[in-house]
């Protein structure tokens, strides 16, 4: 269970939770990617994991070592929409190489025109870059499914607006592929937020939403998500591939309508 789960959860009656189940996976059909890195480099490798015993790779992971810890941690992790993983370069020992996520001129697309290409998909649909860094897949299709249907939902009663956010997570961790492209894993953070189209209208928060909002209608509400990104990128100049992505919920708020505003 992620921090967003558990303040999730924690806002709910305890009748509507659901017990916890930790998250797991097969050590014996894991696959793990681990870099030849030199002295003073981060330490961190990645590995394609199973929630199932005995199924084929669903997730990528990285883990990563925290100096304050003094141990790996898990800092990212994908779902992905095939078992069928990259072909990342090993070596003739079985490691990998691990290429800079940006600024890599072997490279035709680092982090940060994937994020932003991300970014465009739930923001404008792809319009402007999003689907020019990005050729057609599950993953990319998804994102712009959420910005096209979540937009109109609301009809002439309300409207909805995608936007990029502050991203505290900027670590991007690269392994080079057989194809001499690259695997590239990134996180970035976007907001959306809903409004009524005029005075007298209310958005009534739903019950996953009382951890952070409670049961106070609302004139607008704006939703932060934190969500981590896989894709993979040619040597030459054609466009990237989104193989997975996941997000969750960290933070919503928005003013409460003025009858409650008048009440506190």
């Amino acid at each position: 269970m992620s921090v967003s789960d558990y303040t999730e959860t924690e806002g709910l009656p305890a009748s509507d939770r659901e017990p916890y189940k930790p998250w797991s996976y097969d050590s014996a059909m894991a696959k793990l990617y681990i870099p030849r890195l030199g002295a003073g480099q981060e330490r961190w490798f990645a590995a394609a994991l199973s929630d199932q015993k005995g199924k084929a790779p669903s997730r990528l992971a990285v883990f990563a070592e925290r100096p304050q810890h003094k141990r790996g941690e898990m800092v990212s992790v994908v779902d992905l929409d095939s078992q069928k993983l990259p072909d990342i370069a090993l070596d003739r020992d079985g490691y990998a190489t691990a290429v800079a996520a940006d600024g890599n001129k072997q490279l035709a697309a680092g982090a940060n025109l994937l994020r932003t290409g991300v970014l465009d998909n739930f923001t404008t649909g792809g319009a402007n870059t999003g689907t020019k860094v990005f050729a057609p897949t599950k993953a990319s299709k998804r994102q712009i499914e959420v910005h096209d249907k979540t937009g109109t939902r609301y009809g002439n009663q309300g409207t909805t607006a995608f936007a990029g956010a502050a991203n505290r997570y900027k670590d991007a961790y690269a392994l080079k592929t057989t194809d001499g492209g690259a695997l590239i894993l990134f996180s970035h953070t976007h907001t959306q937020t809903d409004a009524v189209a005029h005075s007298g209208l209310q958005i009534n928060p739903g019950k996953d939403d009382r951890a952070w909002l409670h049961d106070v209608p609302r004139t607008s509400i704006t939703y932060t998500f934190v969500c981590n990104d896989a894709a993979t990128v040619p040597a030459k100049a054609e466009p990237s591939r989104l193989i997975g992505y996941a997000c969750a919920r960290t933070d919503a708020s928005g003013p409460p309508v003025a009858s409650w505003s008048d009440r506190a």
